[in-house]
């Protein structure tokens, strides 16, 4: 059987917290900070914390805005983190929760019922527990018989679940799969650091892959895909279940997010570039015939060079549209959101291609073409 895209769905928070907003929250913190132990910064000690600025952060990054589901914590001097209260468990969780609603949302797109799906997948970069499976919570509320389970690639999650779908639909286990990527990156995000706490925001989307057979008109075939992986600790997320047994020394910001941010832009950008024009020249697809390239959304310096090697000139938004800028880095979902809004105007034969990379180092392409 032959594996397309059906349709893709979107859940965005209802609140945005703008470059200003968590500026002004971020120097308010630092100069409570700075002036707390002003001494031990004038005996050479410490290190007084540098202000932001909205400017900077746009700079660095090309984002304007975030979505987060807990804004006044993060805006909040004495806080400075998202306030999740902890749900019973008889409760939906807040991961399957957004799960669902973006599901529900693909499952319109493609005049599908829930119950005609056959597994779930929740891919994404941090699940809020270890089991049972966010996914197999997301089975039940759908109400969807088959199975269901999570994975974890970190920024690369969506693509390397559209691949893992695919090949379940290949291989006859099913024949229709939703595949979730609930992403609440505010959670692991230090807002207490200058060059890191603008980056990431929280979003939830979903990409419906069916048999081709039974897949509405207008799905998208799947010409090729490339998964790679190679490890590196230039970004890094260390929290989990051995948080207790960490060694002395280690604290809290080491459960964070961190990066080598200038080390991933050298050595990702020609990895990613490297797997895209590989993987359109071992399905016979030119350059000159992709139309659009939905990129992972996390830097716009990054998304402008790698558009700019694979296709071995300037391009335009139109050719590698940002969504950045509103969303900010929204990890795994990042490449599903410009797929999601930037996509309508394909018409049948039109050629695109889906591109994540991240932690890991990790990197999916998946070209698709409309049908």
């Amino acid at each position: 059987m032959t594996a397309v895209l059906s349709a893709t769905g979107l859940w965005t928070p209802k609140d945005s917290i703008s470059n200003e907003e968590l500026v002004l929250a971020f120097n308010a913190w630092a100069e409570k900070w700075n002036a707390k132990h002003k001494d031990e910064i004038a005996a050479g000690a410490l290190e007084a914390k540098p202000l932001s600025s909205a400017e900077f952060v746009f700079k660095a990054s090309g984002i304007k805005s975030r979505f987060v589901i807990s804004k006044d914590p993060i805006l909040d001097p004495d806080i400075m983190a998202p306030r999740i209260p902890e749900r019973p468990d008889q409760d939906i969780s807040v991961l399957a929760e957004i799960s669902v609603a973006a599901a529900r949302d693909a499952l319109a797109k493609a005049g599908r019922d829930a119950k005609d799906v056959d597994a779930v997948i929740v891919a994404c970069s941090n699940l809020q527990r270890a089991y049972p499976a966010i996914a197999i919570e997301v089975q039940a509320a759908l109400e969807i018989d088959g199975f269901a389970f999570d994975m974890n690639v970190a920024c690369s999650s969506a693509t390397f679940g559209v691949e893992t779908a695919r090949g379940l639909i290949a291989g006859g286990t099913a024949k229709s799969v939703l595949v979730c990527n609930p992403e609440i990156c505010s959670a692991h995000l230090n807002f207490k650091d200058r060059d890191s706490h603008f980056i990431f925001g929280d979003v939830a989307t979903a990409i419906l892959v069916e048999d081709e057979n039974m897949a509405p008109g207008g799905a998208w075939a799947i010409l090729g895909a490339k998964l790679a992986t190679q490890y590196s600790n230039n970004i890094r997320n260390n929290f989990g279940f051995l948080n207790n047994a960490a060694p002395e020394g280690i604290g809290t910001d080491d459960k964070l997010f961190i990066q080598n941010g200038r080390r991933v832009f050298k050595e990702v950008v020609p990895l990613v570039a490297e797997i895209i024009t590989g993987e359109l020249a071992k399905i016979g697809v030119s350059t000159g015939d992709i139309k659009r390239m939905w990129l992972h959304q996390a830097n716009l310096s990054m998304n402008t060079l790698i558009a700019k090697k694979v296709m071995g000139k300037d391009v335009d938004m139109d050719m590698a549209p940002v969504v950045l800028d509103e969303y900010a880095n929204t990890s795994s979902a990042g490449s599903i959101i410009a797929f999601d809004k930037h996509s309508s105007d394909f018409k049948p034969g039109d050629i695109g291609l889906i591109c994540s990379f991240g932690a890991g180092y990790s990197a999916g392409v998946v070209v698709v073409r409309k049908t």
